[in-house]
């Protein structure tokens, strides 16, 4: 039985009358937010935009969520799933208080009404959807899929937190959502908090029904509990008896939650329990217009978006608007100053048990600073430029691995990856943790257990998800992929930056969270084994879209120069940060000194690599990301032998940011300083680890843009030898030496030579890989040497 009185339920019922009266008024409404007048057209938006046919349901969800929370003094978040669930979320906080708390000029009163009707989907005002700008709110809801994921992110290493999130039964169409539904085998009942999944089906889509509206209820409940789940079906229109079931239920859910969690910490034994959701089935467009024009609206598609679409043209939709919203009985709700009559403001919880005012939504208000060793202490010795080598991401690990050991207590570091911790060399991390995992394990099972920090699931979007939630609510994460599959994840990137961009630019409540760290390893350079479905490196150029507020690329050449830049991007607040390093065992060049102030430039001159010193050069060799730094030096080796007097400075590339002119980014060099170092007028051959045209874009309004030839991967690839993916690309050390050869006329008659030689290796590396299937010794072999 449910604690909630008859009289509770009846102010319930009315208090859910209110959130749909706000929710329709920020639709439709310009003017008479009260409509103390008859409405009429210049009353109503020339340009109607928004959602109603998920807005009732999502409102019932909220003033239910409400009375358990008061009553039991929980601590709640609400992830809006459905794409545009923007009406209620604004019109439930607005009822609570906490947006006229954090936006004053939208007061509680006929006057703030206005406003906050005005600015809905209105030019100069606020999105339709769940956004950055929504109290609460930590879910981008204008694209499907993610909610799920990102519930249990928040969930992770916060105990007494329940993350109550909506599913849309769109949403619950997308494979994002589909997969993370598997989260509950990594959810630890003893230090985490708890998910409380509603399905909402209402039904349909824009135009089409629902998958999971259309199967039998004994499927659906197979499917959920095949999932791992318990559901609890509340279905229905009648809307007494729908409160009555929605209370009973939630109390039943609440107490089946801190049941697990108590039996699990009292024991101190983590299992995987079956937890409870909630599958909430209601028409959609609910108490809206039953039919519009001679349609069926409410239960149809036709409620997606805006029922009463025409009024302009057809005055009687004015007044089916009028008699809808007079529906709800306003004047029994608000007093004649627009306020929330007493006896329903007394239903929202107070202070920060607010759903819209709950601290872990605003997660830069909890976050703390990761304790961090010093980063130089893993420094690899370097005596001289490539004479060691060393696998970068192995020595991050290590860095990795006592950030986790040093932050174990606080519970605010995890590491994200599909399957890939140990694949990309980061497998000191199992030293101190293990794989997160409460579903069944075997002998020979490997580093899995329910209290692991390592988060795999062989899922980018869930990886993305999990990470997204956890940083949100105030925590530190660090994300490694392969860099061809991080494409599977560039809508939810797209998401991240764009919540990051308006929360920075526009939102001065939300603080600063711990910037999203990638990992980009496995590169295309050294995936000549999985052949050319694993070769791409164009995440790089998407991110390279967004603006300069936001993000970040480095492109480390060696695991000193690694070091530096992850404990640089750790300890950053509000970027993405997308970190490109392979894991292969190849030469260091710079000690960790070096090292540093190399990263904190960001771009230099390596001069122990160049010969131009008090001379202007003949040419500049420059270059960005691992391999083809090593391309580049062994170009300028073989260069040095059969050219002494050729006069090259060498540059490398750390922060892609560089290349930008300042105006356009903060790390980017002034004109003045990007001539002094490419010169105005010297050729400049560019080594790139990725798609040639980004530097073009970077660089194109740069003085000496003119000469400047950039080598990158030029969607060649197969299963060959790592030289031979250079070769097939054109951005080995025998082509950049003929691109020097092609661009530095004082080689003279010499350069004729050269080509034949490089022709020559080219031609031989041909025959050799095909008859001995690896790289030809002197290629494997080589070493930097200037003579």
């Amino acid at each position: 039985m449910t604690h909630a009185s008859k009289d509770i339920i009846e102010k319930i019922h009315r208090y859910w009358r209110a959130a749909n009266y706000l929710s329709v008024g920020q639709i439709y409404l310009l003017d008479n937010p009260l409509l103390k007048k008859p409405l009429k057209i210049e009353h109503i938006k020339p340009r109607l935009l928004g959602h109603w046919g998920t807005t009732p349901g999502l409102n019932f969800i909220y003033v239910h969520l409400n009375r358990v929370i008061k009553e039991q003094d929980l601590d709640v978040i609400y992830i809006c799933g459905p794409g545009h669930g923007g009406p209620a979320m604004v019109a439930s906080t607005y009822l609570e208080g906490t947006y006229s708390e954090l936006y004053p000029d939208i007061t509680q009163d006929e006057s703030g009404m206005k406003k906050l009707f005005k600015q809905f989907s209105f030019p100069g005002g606020i999105p339709s959807h769940a956004a950055p700008e929504t109290p609460g709110s930590i879910h981008e809801g204008g694209e499907l899929g993610y909610a799920l994921s990102h519930a249990f992110g928040a969930a992770f290493d916060n105990p007494d937190l329940i993350v109550a999130c909506v599913v849309g039964d769109g949403e619950a169409e997308t494979g994002p959502l589909a997969t993370a539904w598997h989260s509950n085998k990594f959810l630890n009942p003893i230090h985490d908090g708890a998910v409380l999944p509603i399905l909402h089906l209402n039904g349909y889509k824009i135009a089409n029904p629902t998958v999971l509206a259309r199967i039998s209820a004994e499927e659906l409940s197979q499917l959920l509990r095949g999932y791992g789940y318990k559901p609890y079906f509340v279905e229905g229109s009648e809307p007494m008896a729908m409160h009555r079931s929605m209370a009973e239920t939630l109390d039943t859910v609440i107490g089946e939650i801190k049941a697990i969690q108590q039996e699990a910490r009292r024991k101190g034994k983590a299992t995987r329990p079956q937890w409870p959701m909630i599958v909430l089935r209601t028409p959609k467009g609910w108490t809206g217009p039953a039919e519009v024009d001679g349609k069926q609206v409410e239960g149809t598609w036709r409620s997606h978006q805006v029922p009463l679409s025409q009024p302009a043209d057809k005055p009687a939709h004015v007044k089916m608007l009028e008699k809808w919203m007079k529906s709800y009985g306003p004047n029994e709700l608000f007093d004649a100053e627009g306020r929330l009559v007493p006896q329903l403001s007394e239903m929202a919880p107070q202070g920060d048990r607010r759903m819209g005012a709950n601290r872990h939504a605003n997660g830069g208000l909890l976050l703390r600073q990761l304790r961090m060793p010093d980063f130089r202490d893993y420094a690899v010795e370097v005596p001289g430029p490539g004479e060691v080598q060393a696998e970068a991401t192995r020595v991050l690990g290590q860095f990795l691995r006592d950030i986790m050991k040093l932050n174990m207590d606080r519970r605010n570091f995890r590491v994200f990856g599909p399957d890939e911790t140990a694949s990309n060399r980061l497998d000191a991390l199992f030293e101190v943790t293990n794989r997160t995992w409460l579903a069944q394990t075997e002998p020979g099972d490997d580093h899995l257990s329910p209290d692991g920090r390592v988060m795999e699931i062989l899922s980018e979007h869930t990886c993305q998800g999990w990470l997204e939630g956890y940083l949100l609510t105030g925590r530190h994460g660090f994300f490694s992929c392969y860099e061809a599959f991080v494409h599977i994840v560039d809508s939810m990137f797209n998401q991240h930056a764009k919540w990051l961009q308006v929360a920075q630019d526009e939102i001065p409540w939300r603080r600063p969270i711990a910037s999203l760290n990638y990992l980009l390893t496995s590169h295309v350079w050294r995936q000549d084994h999985n052949g050319f479905s694993h070769q791409d490196p164009g995440f790089v150029d998407l991110v390279m879209n967004k603006k300069a507020d936001v993000v970040r690329v480095y492109l480390p050449p060696d695991a000193n120069t690694l070091l530096s830049v992850a404990d640089h991007c750790l300890r950053s607040r509000d970027y993405v940060n997308v970190i490109v390093a392979g894991k292969q065992p190849e030469a260091q060049w710079l000690d960790m000194d070096a090292a540093v102030r190399h990263c904190t430039s960001g771009i230099g001159i390596w001069e122990w690599a160049s010969n131009d010193r008090g001379s202007e050069p003949d040419v500049v060799m420059a270059c960005a990301g691992d391999i083809p730094t090593k391309e580049v030096l062994a170009a300028v080796s073989m260069l040095r032998q059969h050219a002494p007097d050729l006069k090259m400075r060498v540059i490398n590339v750390v922060d892609l940011m560089t290349l930008q002119a300042k105006e356009e980014h903060p790390h980017g060099l002034s004109d003045y300083e990007f001539d002094t170092l490419f010169t105005t007028d010297k050729p400049i051959i560019f080594a790139y680890h990725g798609y040639p045209y980004l530097i073009h874009r970077l660089t194109y309004r740069r003085t000496n843009h003119r000469n400047l030839h950039v080598r990158g991967y030029k969607e060649e690839g197969t299963t060959t030898t790592p030289f031979d993916m250079l070769v097939l690309n054109d951005m080995d050390r025998f082509h950049l030496v003929q691109d020097v050869i092609d661009r530095v006329p004082k080689l003279g008659t010499m350069a004729a030579y050269v080509r034949q030689e490089v022709r020559d290796k080219l031609i031989a590396h041909h025959h050799y890989i095909r008859e001995h299937g690896e790289d030809m010794p002197e290629v494997r072999d080589w070493k930097w040497s200037t003579g």
